[in-house]
This record gives C-alpha cells, sequence and structure tokens, in this order.
C-alpha cells in the first residue's frame, strides 16, 4: 500500500501522506514521497501537500527507526533530506494544507513549501526536537530561518513548543487558518491562484529565493548529518528517544 497518493485536481495535484492516523515519517513513506514529487513536476502546474484530519504528520517513526544501526540511519537521512529539499526546490507553487497536527517533522515539511495554510482551534505546530534530545535539522535550520527569521527561530529551536496554528499565523509560520472543513479547499485555491502567473517567471523567482539555501545546505550535508547522527546514538538521548517511542 502506498504512503504517498496523488489526486489530479486538473492544474492542482494533491499529495497526500497515507500513513496510519499519525502520518509518521518512515522510510517507506520517504521513498514513496520522492516517487511522487518526481512525477507531480512533470505533470502539474502547481501542488497541494496534505496529511489526516488528527495528524497531518506527526514526525519521524521513532519506532522504526531505532531499531536502524548508524549505517542504517544514515541512509534513511540521506533519503529525507533528498525528499525534504527535493519539495523545497521544486519548480512550482506549492501550498501545505494543515488540518490536523504538524509536529516536528510535519512541520518541516510544511516549511518546504512556500506557504503553509492549517486548520483553526487546536492544531499544534512547531518543532519540538529538543524535548527528546535531538537538534533541529540542519536543513530544517536553515528553512525555519528564512520563513520567520533568526531570532523567532532561536526561540522555536530552544524551547521545543509546540502553538497552535494563530499563534504560528503571527510569528509567520503559518500563512493563513480557515475551518478545518475548508483548509484543503482553501490551499488548493491558493495553488491555482499562484499557478496563474507566467510560469518561467515563477520558476525563475523561486529558484532565486531557493538556491542559496540550497547550496549552502549541500556544501555542508554530510558534516551535519554526522553531527546529527552523533547525538542520536549517544545512550541518554536513545533512551529519550525509547520513551518517546512509546506514545506512537
Amino acid at each position: 500500500m502506498p504512503r504517498v497518493t496523488v489526486e489530479d485536481r486538473g492544474k492542482v495535484a494533491k499529495v497526500r501522506l497515507e500513513n496510519g492516523v499519525i502520518n509518521a515519517i518512515s522510510s517507506d513513506l520517504v521513498d514513496d514521497l520522492l516517487t511522487s514529487l518526481d512525477d507531480v513536476q512533470n505533470r502539474f502546474d502547481a501542488m497541494v501537500l496534505c496529511g489526516g484530519e488528527k495528524f497531518f504528520c506527526i514526525g519521524l517513526a521513532l519506532p522504526e527507526l531505532l531499531t536502524l544501526d548508524r549505517q542504517g540511519m544514515s541512509e534513511f537521512w540521506t533519503r529525507l533530506d533528498e525528499a525534504v529539499l527535493t519539495l523545497y526546490r521544486m519548480p512550482i507553487p506549492t501550498v501545505a494544507a494543515i488540518s490536523g497536527h504538524a509536529t516536528a517533522g510535519g512541520t518541516i515539511l510544511g516549511l518546504a513549501c512556500d506557504y503553509r495554510i492549517a486548520a483553526e482551534g487546536r492544531t499544534l505546530v512547531g518543532l519540538n526536537e529538543i524535548t527528546i534530545g535531538v537538534p533541529v535539522p540542519f536543513l530544517a535550520d536553515l528553512m525555519l530561518k528564512q520563513v520567520v527569521g533568526e531570532r523567532t527561530a532561536r526561540d522555536i529551536a530552544y524551547s521545543g513548543d509546540l502553538m497552535a496554528a494563530e499563534a504560528a499565523v503571527r510569528i509567520g509560520l503559518i500563512d493563513e487558518v480557515h475551518p478545518k472543513a475548508e483548509v484543503e479547499e482553501a490551499a488548493v485555491s491558493k495553488a491555482l491562484e499562484l499557478s496563474s502567473l507566467q510560469g518561467p517567471a515563477f520558476s525563475l523567482i523561486k529558484a532565486f529565493r531557493t538556491e542559496a539555501l540550497a547550496e549552502y545546505f549541500i556544501a555542508h550535508r554530510e558534516e551535519k548529518k554526522d553531527n546529527l547522527l552523533d547525538c542520536w546514538f549517544n545512550p541518554r538521548v536513545q533512551r529519550m528517544l525509547s520513551e518517546a517511542a512509546k506514545k506512537f
């Protein structure tokens, strides 16, 4: 069963994460996302990334990933970085439709999109990695600074606090909030609006916005991945991750 599906909405592709209720980022989901992104950018003018009603995406599939040795985790992280970077550099407009909680990796996927539209009420977003002993990943940290600015990014990463979508709008992490039932259609409308702009011009403007960050990330990705893996396999951190995995 595919962990990511693509729905044809004319000019817009609705790409949906479908990995159970919590939509955890597993190896299979990463592989399916990469395949879907390659398909979408060749066939559509815009894209909406969707998840579930309860969880857009909870983040990493800890129970699965904790079974991997360092080499296995390194290979997973390389693929995950590639998927997030591919989403970030898509030459077409991308909008995240966040109808449910988007924590940690869920917020990272949202950051990789051009716009983020979330459900009003208690829809939680944020980067809470520090609360389970790991850093905000390097690529996510770069994207976060670009979206909300250095000082706000510092506060988000250091605290690990999750926030409601309305609060996230005030700091620029989320662009719009709508009633839950209207989030995906609002995202499709935004994607259609963006796709009506001159295609080559939009793609070039987006490339200008993303290329410096992407090049900097690529130049340092291996070093930063090793740093993250050193932290991940620290015995104290492994115990914290194992405790967090019990909630899945």
